[in-house]
């Protein structure tokens, strides 16, 4: 599906790519529309090597996502047995890192978009929370797999079998947010980290952050095996890194937006 809505936001700031839902009158929730117009996104980011990191964002300060629009669930209907995910592209796993820009609510749906990506930046503003359970509409996109392989078991039981929500101090503290910033600060945030990242030699940083993806839940020795691997395959990349950084370059200890 072609980019042409404006509910969908798609931007490329040098090596960043920025997705913006943009539908503030619903609090940015995804319906079946949306949903196919963030696929669209994901694709075209997944398809540009000059892409290497993506932002999610929501249009505004009032909400990142408040999840799946409950007054035009019909429309997501035809999206409950995709590959991709009811909202889009939830159930892909995304060859990039991506990082998500979070102000105000960030539920429901919304929050297992956030899950969706490696990082999530937040103002003192954010709200994020499992909302659905207070209605009966089951964590489908993501949520359930997600979450606990981020703040662990317990405290994901927690938040998904109570719905609370929790402010951005309590998500830091969980682990849930990688950051929380002042209001408005969340998307240069978002878009400084995301250029440190991109900054980074690609070949290894790409290396890495697969093997800690898919090796997650393997046994110990299957996880050290599947490390081990991107040694031999990307040996030229960290040979020349490793003259580089012998000859001056990267030193100081600073890492991406510090």
């Amino acid at each position: 599906m072609a980019l042409d809505s404006d509910q969908v936001g798609y931007e490329r700031r040098g090596p960043v790519a920025l997705v913006t839902i943009d539908r503030t009158e619903r609090r940015n929730a995804v319906d079946g529309p949306t949903a196919e117009l963030l696929a669209a996104a994901h694709d075209r980011f997944e398809a540009d090597d000059d892409a290497r990191v993506m932002v999610l964002a929501g249009a505004g300060e009032e909400a990142f996502c408040a999840g799946a629009d409950l007054k035009a669930l019909a429309t997501l209907g035809p999206r409950l047995d995709s590959p991709d995910g009811p909202l889009g592209f939830t159930r892909r796993t995304p060859a990039k890192p991506a990082i998500a820009a979070i102000s105000g609510w960030c539920v429901a749906g919304g929050l297992e978009l956030a899950l969706w990506c490696d990082l999530r930046i937040a103002t003192e503003t954010a709200r994020l929370g499992f909302t659905e359970r207070r209605f009966g509409v089951p964590l489908i996109d993501g949520g359930t797999q997600r979450l606990p392989r981020i703040v662990g078991l317990g405290r994901a039981l927690d938040l998904i079998l109570t719905g609370r929500i929790v402010d951005a101090a309590e998500a830091h503290a969980l682990g849930l947010v990688t950051e929380v910033v002042a209001p408005g600060g969340h998307l240069d945030r978002a878009l400084e980290l995301a250029e440190g990242l991109a900054a980074f030699p690609q070949e290894t940083l790409l290396a890495d952050r697969r093997a800690a993806i898919e090796g997650l839940g393997l046994p110990l020795a299957d996880g050290l095996a599947l490390e081990a691997g991107a040694g031999p395959a990307t040996y030229a990349a960290a040979l020349a890194g490793a003259q580089r950084f012998a000859g001056g370059e990267g030193r100081g200890g600073a890492g991406a937006g510090a």
